[in-house]
């Protein structure tokens, strides 16, 4: 052991680090034995590429309160992760008529993750005159996957009006969900030919349970819950309506 010891005294030893390398060593940035990088098509990152989609979010029978009639809810998208032109619709028809009618046709900019602003124009249709508005507001996720829109309008003439409504939705399995929705509109004037006072004009909720036989057809059932408040719960009594109706509904969710 101490002959072995005293042989490697004598051994001479290189630094561990530094120095020039022999010849021979393989150059440390190239380790692919001379190859050339590939390059594999459509596997880029392209958050510019243009992508859409139609999805008719609520197409329903509802009956309740002496009450029968349709709604629906439609909104459609094109463009691509930054930029996009959307579309919304939303109507109900009673007794054979068209009631009320909302459609919005708007500029959607991201501005944060899950978060965008949307500007454009509204289109008021159904009892009345029809109104035109200019728009504004942002959606997105809210914590918690809350998804969430706050927009306000103003129309010359008619002030300022604005629209919040939120919706969660809850999984029982993959397929079966239930999906709460909040929403509320607001008005700074009267507009007796509409039938909306100033203030807070009406709030609704609603709860869908929806079964989706495939992720892009599911049908629903569920319950519709509506309160007038202050002048536009007036106008409603006067024309003979009930400003809080419950109605029972079942239709249809589908996307393409």
């Amino acid at each position: 052991m101490g002959g072995a010891m005293t042989g490697g005294q004598g051994m001479q030893m290189g630094p561990m680090q530094g120095g020039s390398p022999p010849p021979d060593a393989r150059d440390p940035n190239a380790y692919n034995e001379g190859t050339r990088h590939a390059n594999f098509g459509n596997h880029e990152m392209n958050d510019n590429a243009p992508f859409g989609r139609v999805l008719l979010d609520k197409a329903e029978f509802a009956k309740g309160d002496g009450e029968r009639g349709q709604n629906i809810e439609l909104e459609a998208w094109y463009g691509n992760d930054y930029n996009k032109l959307w579309i919304k619709a939303e109507g109900e028809r009673r007794g054979g008529a068209l009631e009320e009618a909302r459609t919005e046709l708007l500029w959607d900019r991201a501005f944060a993750t899950f978060w965008s602003t949307q500007l454009g124009v509204r289109h008021d249709t159904g009892e009345g005159r029809s109104r035109d508005w200019v728009a504004f507001g942002v959606q997105g996720l809210a914590p918690y996957w809350f998804e969430t829109e706050a927009t306000a309008y103003w129309r010359s003439g008619s002030g300022i009006a604005a629209r919040l409504s939120a919706k969660y939705e809850v999984l029982f399995t993959p397929r079966l969900i239930l999906e709460p929705e909040l929403s509320a509109n607001l008005y700074s004037r009267v507009d007796e030919e509409r039938g909306t006072g100033s203030g807070l004009s009406d709030v609704s909720a609603g709860l869908r349970l929806r079964y989706e036989i495939t992720r892009k057809f599911a049908p629903y059932i569920g319950v519709t819950w509506s309160r007038q408040f202050g002048e536009t719960a007036d106008f409603a009594r006067q024309r003979g309506g009930n400003p809080r109706i419950v109605q029972a509904v079942a239709g249809v969710r589908l996307w393409f």
